[in-house]
């Protein structure tokens, strides 16, 4: 078996010589897709991820799910017992793709909702949580808790829905602290004033402020009987509702890498095997989207594209021989009919994150579309991805020295050099053994400049960055350095007798301690400055004439060279 390290060895190759070549191919795709790696899948949804890796900024594994406040129970590495959990993590990171996973409530009916209920079992699964996300090294955590929407009945849902918003708050407060991002995966929900039965327990509304992801699960529509797994306009439905309360760029909509398969009529006697299942209003079949058009090639069907919603169709017959109890032939035939997404439902969907500048779309799961699903993804990500901005930055100076001024100029542009307008921009700067932090904040003018006059206090490096939006990527510039060199101001003799002591005496700006100040009297002294930056010389001529001086400091990290001008002393 391979491990998932070649076969994301593998994957990193396809996505290098697979991507198509387009007139934005210059430009990368707006990375709009997202979705999850179930810990059962990992064959198909893991090289599925990989591959397209160019459209996907993060994911969520499938991997956890929580029985008891003070645990995170791992499912992956039961169901992976030859491929270390580091392998696949591995594989994303190297990718750069953010990992957000996701935890199920595996507890039974109304346990989950009774412990939001009280304050130390609701901190006890804050703690669980957040210590789980950091000592991982995730980016942040996603909550598909289904139970209290699913099993414990909506009766129960006004009585949940505050404590469910408390514990948002408060998982927020403590994700947040860790720089950690709170996603939180919901079904539909939509506007109280239409009169749509939604699931209003989740909250959308209240957990707004406290959240930095919201996954609609915009699918399983159609169950019981046939019909479309996410009609779109019940989708867009759900989803106008949503950006009415939450930011936009912080919503996802699902999409369903899954088809269903009804039986609608059996003709016949059934065998005896299956007489209890190939029953016309059985619970319907699933399969995976790739494999929807061999279905229907199989029996000889072509699937149809319905517009209204979205998705596509097709009814087959299937026969099934065999015996009865009694050991009789007999066969019967099953009418079954079957819908799905396919390229053009998932280009559908993919189209709502520019009308709506959402985050994009989320694919339950990785692994089971068509290709063509995604190529149709990437062929519209393309179409609105960002503008890529081409930042330099200038300076009328490459060194100072102290108490002078630099004049900084940033610039950004297209890369066909038209100039970007009120683009907000930030100038940070940086010394040695220090973060980086904004010295200047404005908005670049007409020509697409910033400009600002600093003064620097030690050797610094500069850089700008102007931020993304919808429409351009984040610019930044190359870093620059600029060397600042201390000021020495001395006082010496103008002569010495000779064979008798003189002080030059002395100090630096900034006034800094512990500097090797160096004095060149015929021959090399040093002295060091004390905590006001003064420093003494103490010294004897053993030569009479003209003698020339000059003082120095050896640059280090935090400072440039420093020359004093050459003086010169009359030793008699």
């Amino acid at each position: 078996m391979k491990s998932w390290r070649v076969v994301a060895l593998l994957s990193c190759a396809l996505v290098l010589s697979g991507l198509p070549s387009q007139a934005q191919a210059d430009n990368p795709p707006r990375k709009i897709l997202t979705g999850w790696l179930p810990y059962y899948s990992m064959k198909t949804s893991l090289p599925s991820t990989i591959v397209n890796a160019d459209l996907i900024q993060e994911i969520s594994p499938f991997w956890y799910t929580v029985k008891d406040q003070n645990l995170i129970t791992d499912l992956y590495t039961p169901a992976n017992p030859s491929i270390p959990i580091d392998q696949p993590l591995s594989a994303l990171r190297s990718l750069n793709i953010a990992i957000i996973p996701t935890i199920t409530d595996g507890t039974t009916k109304g346990v989950m909702a009774g412990w939001l209920a009280k304050d130390d079992s609701r901190q006890r699964l804050v703690t669980t949580i957040t210590n789980f996300v950091v000592t991982n090294n995730y980016q942040g955590i996603d909550l598909d808790f289904e139970n209290f929407a699913f099993v414990d009945g909506n009766a129960s849902w006004p009585t949940t829905l505050p404590n469910w918003v408390k514990f948002n708050q408060e998982l927020s407060t403590a994700l947040h602290a860790q720089g950690k991002l709170l996603s939180i995966t919901s079904p539909v929900l939509f506007n109280p004033i239409s009169g749509k039965k939604g699931y209003f327990v989740y909250g959308w509304a209240q957990i707004a402020p406290y959240i930095d992801r919201l996954r609609i699960m915009t699918y399983d529509y159609s169950v019981a009987t046939p019909g479309p797994i996410g009609p779109i306009t019940w989708v867009e439905q759900s989803l106008q509702f949503a950006v009415s309360v939450i930011p936009a760029s912080k919503i996802y909509v699902g999409v369903a890498g899954y088809g269903r398969d009804w039986i609608t009529k059996v003709d016949g006697t059934c065998p005896a095997s299956v007489a209890s299942t190939v029953v016309a209003g059985a619970k319907a079949a699933t399969f995976v989207m790739r494999n929807a058009s061999t279905l229907a090639s199989d029996y000889g069907e072509t699937s149809t594209y319905v517009a209204k919603y979205g998705e596509s169709t097709f009814t087959y017959k299937k026969s099934y021989p065999g015996t009865t109890k009694a050991g009789l032939a007999t066969t019967c035939t099953a009418t079954r009919t079957v819908w799905y997404q396919d390229q053009q439902g998932y280009a559908l969907r993919a189209n709502l994150v520019s009308k709506y500048h959402i985050g994009g779309i989320a694919a339950w799961t990785m692994g089971m579309e068509d290709p063509l699903a995604t190529d149709a993804i990437r062929t519209f990500a393309k179409s609105i991805a960002p503008d890529p901005v081409v930042a330099t930055l200038t300076t009328d100076k490459a060194s100072v020295k102290y108490g002078d001024a630099v004049n900084i100029t940033a610039l950004f542009t297209l890369k066909d050099n038209r100039p970007l307008p009120g683009l907000p921009v930030r100038i940070e700067a940086k010394s040695a053994s220090a973060d980086w932090h904004s010295i200047f904040t404005g908005v670049s003018g007409a020509d697409g400049k910033v400009s600002t006059r600093v003064l620097l206090g030690k050797n610094t490096t500069l850089r700008a960055i102007s931020d993304g939006s919808w429409m351009v990527l984040e610019g930044r510039t190359e870093e620059k350095n600029i060397g600042v060199s201390p000021v020495i101001t001395w006082k010496a003799p103008a002569s010495m007798k000779h064979g008798v002591s003189y002080q030059i005496s002395g100090e630096i700006a900034p006034k800094v301690s512990g500097k090797l100040i160096h004095l060149n009297f015929g021959g090399d002294l040093t002295a060091i400055t004390d905590s006001d930056g003064k420093f003494v010389f103490t010294l004897t001529a053993r030569q009479v004439g003209f003698i020339a001086a000059q003082l120095s400091i050896t640059p280090d990290a935090q400072f440039g060279p420093t020359a004093s001008d050459l003086f010169t002393i009359l030793v008699r």
